[in-house]
């Protein structure tokens, strides 16, 4: 194949997977996940570890061993001063280029606020970071943060952590079509067949966590999502076969014996 790499911002990568960082039993299962995913890209929520903790054994100190691009996120922030001032905090710690924002409206659902994602795009563009915005599946949401200077969108596919799936192709084809920046899902995916299903739809990457972190047998999973999400971004470029209300013979019909 010619290439295809994915293009955010300034950044280039060669895998569509980008994987989380929570859930894991230790750091050396997330090491070992995190390899077979063949992920290039990995996100840690700056809220919820310790940054200043580098040493052997430290979340941080796996991160930062160079082999991935760092996606800091600000989950488990509820108001956009919240999760500008924690990227800040990321950007004097030396760890926010490329950031993922995400602000959440709901303790229940963890669906994101649409106007306090906007108003913190805003203020994180203009101060120069590549933003990567969680949002809901609405196309005009989309729209809107594109139109700020946001690198990529990321819609949901399903509630965070809840594994339902693509639960809205329709939206996702909306917001496909009309974006001129990548579009990633995230949240929601359960399985590989999830994570396939998105890249078939035209989808420009997925990113992941509990999927993996929470299955029987995580680092088989993660090497299962890889595979995926190969499989579905090489069947978009190929182009699926148009869908038929009746049967089409897969043999020819001409020069037949009666």
């Amino acid at each position: 194949m010619p290439d295809d790499s994915l293009k955010i911002g300034t950044h280039v990568f060669s895998s569509r997977l980008f994987v989380g960082t929570g859930k894991y039993k230790d750091v050396d299962e997330t090491r070992a996940a995190i390899d077979a995913s063949g992920a290039q890209v990995v996100t840690v929520a700056l809220r919820r570890v310790d940054l200043k903790d580098r040493g052997a054994g430290s979340m941080m100190g796996l991160l930062l061993e160079g082999r991935w691009t760092i996606l800091p996120n600000t989950a488990g922030c509820f108001t956009a001063d919240e999760a500008v001032r924690t990227l800040r905090l990321a950007r004097e710690l030396g760890i926010a280029d490329l950031v993922k924002l995400e602000v959440i409206g709901d303790k229940k659902t963890l669906y994101p606020d649409n106007e306090q994602t906007l108003e913190a795009a805003k203020i994180l563009v203009k101060e120069g970071f590549t933003v990567l915005p969680y949002c809901i599946d609405d196309p005009i949401v989309c729209r809107k943060l594109e139109e700020i200077g946001c690198a990529a969108v990321m819609p949901l596919a399903a509630p965070i952590g809840s594994g339902m799936g693509i639960r809205n192709p329709h939206n996702l084809e909306i917001i496909i079509e009309q974006a001129n920046v990548p579009v990633i899902v995230d949240a929601g995916v359960g399985t590989a067949s999830d994570a396939a299903v998105a890249m078939e739809l035209g989808c420009d990457g997925v990113l992941m966590n509990t999927a993996i972190a929470e299955a029987k047998r995580p680092v088989l999973m993660a090497g299962a999502m890889q595979k995926a999400v190969v499989a579905g971004r090489e069947a978009f470029l190929a182009g699926r076969m148009p869908r038929r209300l009746h049967a089409n013979a897969s043999s020819p019909t001409v020069g037949n014996i009666e």
